[in-house]
């Protein structure tokens, strides 16, 4: 019972301490507030340019086309080797044929040129459709398969693709440093509000230490503070995070520039789950904020 009335006790301390000193709890909270917005938008960036990556892996083919003169035999030989590489997501052979009667489906322009064509006259070529399973190792397959006996070319848009899936990279670790970088800003500029409130109070510590009061009863209101500011700081960008990206997702029907390869992520439960780690970083980073500025300054 006695510890019950003292954590009690160090709660309502802590709130008391939020209330008499508004203003500064007020610039606290705001300061928290703003960061979490920016870190907000860098989480949904981050998340989303991820996404993208992923789908850009998902749906890189290769297409190896194989000579004209390929043998049943040599197509056997050829995707064996393609499997023994241990990359292979999916490997489906398609004949020329197959290829023909695609263009025709096309549009009518390719279905009137196809519908002149024999299979003597045919001028594609049979291929293997290749999914990896690890894009990062896409060229290296391809250069191999490219050196395998039958295979005329192999393509997978290889430039493009490591253009793009570099630049999301980039954005990416950008997006991740920054989440960082706002988090350790704020939990500094966090502990130096902190610290002046401790000081305008320092009457009130002093008071305590002489009847006694020990370190960690005084220490502990003031890092319940924090994580009092902290979540109270959280509220509104939660709020932005749960409406704004559902209204953002809703606007662009789920996709940006009306492509598959930009599908943003579902908002359920993206929303909530970023929304408890928003919550969880407010939390944190106003009690350590508080505990530094305990640590540091109050000398106790």
């Amino acid at each position: 019972m006695k510890a019950l009335r003292t954590i009690r006790r160090y709660f309502r301390d802590a709130v008391k301490g939020v209330v008499r000193n508004f203003s500064l709890s007020l610039a606290s909270i705001s300061c928290i507030t703003i960061t979490l917005v920016v870190v907000a938008t860098s989480i949904i960036i981050s998340y989303n340019v991820e996404n993208f990556a992923e789908s850009i892996r998902q749906d890189v083919t290769i297409v190896i086309f194989l000579d004209s003169d390929a043998t049943e035999e040599d197509r056997n030989r050829i995707e064996e080797s393609i499997r023994n590489t241990g990359n292979v997501e999916s490997l489906i052979f398609k004949s020329k044929q197959e290829s023909a009667e695609d263009a025709r489906n096309e549009n009518e322009i390719f279905s009137t040129i196809v519908d002149g064509w024999t299979d003597d006259t045919n001028p594609l070529l049979d291929s293997f459709m290749l999914k990896v399973k690890d894009v990062e190792k896409i060229k290296e397959n391809a250069e191999d398969i490219k050196e395998l006996d039958k295979v005329n070319s192999v393509n997978y848009g290889e430039d493009i693709v490591d253009q793009l899936i570099t630049v999301f990279k980039v954005v990416e670790k950008i997006a991740i440093g920054a989440v960082v970088a706002l988090i350790v800003v704020t939990a500094f500029l966090i502990s130096n509000t902190i610290k002046l409130a401790i000081f305008s109070r320092r009457t009130e510590i002093e008071i305590m230490r002489l009847v006694g009061a020990s370190n960690i009863s005084i220490k502990v209101p003031f890092i319940l503070e924090g994580l009092f500011l902290g979540i109270i700081g959280s509220i509104i960008p939660i709020i932005i995070m749960i409406y704004g990206y559902i209204s953002l997702y809703d606007f662009f029907d789920g996709k940006l520039f009306s492509s598959s390869l930009a599908q943003l992520i579902e908002p359920y439960p993206f929303v909530y789950l970023a929304s408890l780690l928003l919550l969880g970083i407010g939390m944190l980073v106003g009690m350590f904020g508080s505990w530094r500025a305990v640590r540091k300054y109050l000398k106790v």
